[in-house]
């Protein structure tokens, strides 16, 4: 795509995002639009938001899971950047009116202590650069219009990333067998949807050596103090305002918010 499309595009999602709005479908005006041209438009949007004064504190990665890859019909991974200003922490009130179309995941997120690069980044590369693993709820955040959205509408949308909310156990990856972590999430008392974390790609910190690899695609790496979120292991839950969302992680504790 021509770099002044692309440039127009992420101005729209831009807009789209101040205005809490949605947009037309990318994929729907243009057809011939690629992955590459999907994060060249995610790229320039956030650029523009860096230099509004925004700071990247991590990326998140999606669609790692079955269930979140059936329940979006997009059959591989993507990514995107997570800002400070986004980030709550267990007990928050969350501002309903902030986001478009309103959904939560229940994931890991990783905080790296050292570098990681591709290519050919393992398992074993990815739990040595760690410092620790701490749970997490994703707010989804669309604002490009869901009905036959592709994985390059999403991308675009800077992977439907709104915000995460922070529980506050930390662990060291030796000091829990994180494919079993479980994830038992409820809206207002009722149980809607449960997981384990073995669920996106057999072993949360697999996907951050996926991503590591997509960087050293573009030329770049993973920094230390970057927080990683891995991914869902359960669908997306849709909330409304007033609603009280818990999610029970056992060993790694619980996680509280609601929307206001």
């Amino acid at each position: 795509m021509p770099a002044d499309t692309i440039a127009a595009l992420a101005a729209e999602l831009a807009e789209a995002e101040r205005t809490r709005g949605t947009i037309p479908r990318i994929t729907a005006r243009h057809p011939e639009a690629t992955i590459e041209d999907s994060y060249a438009i995610q790229g320039v949007w956030r650029d523009s938001q860096l230099a509004a004064g925004r700071t990247l504190v991590g990326r998140k990665i999606g669609l790692t899971s079955k269930a979140m890859q059936q329940a979006t019909g997009i059959a591989e991974p993507d990514y995107g950047v997570m800002f400070d200003d986004t980030v709550y922490v267990t007990g928050s009130e969350i501002p309903f009116d902030d986001f478009s179309n309103v959904r939560i995941e229940v994931e890991l997120a990783f905080a790296l202590k050292a570098p990681l690069e591709g290519p050919d980044c393992t398992l074993e590369d990815a739990l040595a650069a760690i410092d620790y693993v701490v749970p997490a709820l994703e707010v989804l955040n669309s604002h490009i219009e869901l009905e036959g959205r592709t994985i390059v509408d999403t991308i675009s949308d800077n992977a439907a990333y709104g915000a995460m909310v922070l529980g506050d156990v930390r662990m060291r990856p030796d000091e829990i067998d994180l494919r079993w972590v479980p994830g038992v999430l409820s809206r207002n008392g009722e149980i809607e949807e449960t997981g384990v974390a073995a669920g996106v790609l057999g072993h949360p910190a697999r996907g951050v050596a996926w991503l590591a690899d997509k960087f050293h695609q573009h030329g770049q790496r993973l920094q230390a103090g970057e927080l990683i979120l891995a991914g869902s292991f359960t669908r997306p839950m849709w909330v409304s305002r007033g609603d009280a969302v818990l999610c029970d992680y056992h060993e790694m504790g619980t996680i509280e918010c609601r929307f206001v």
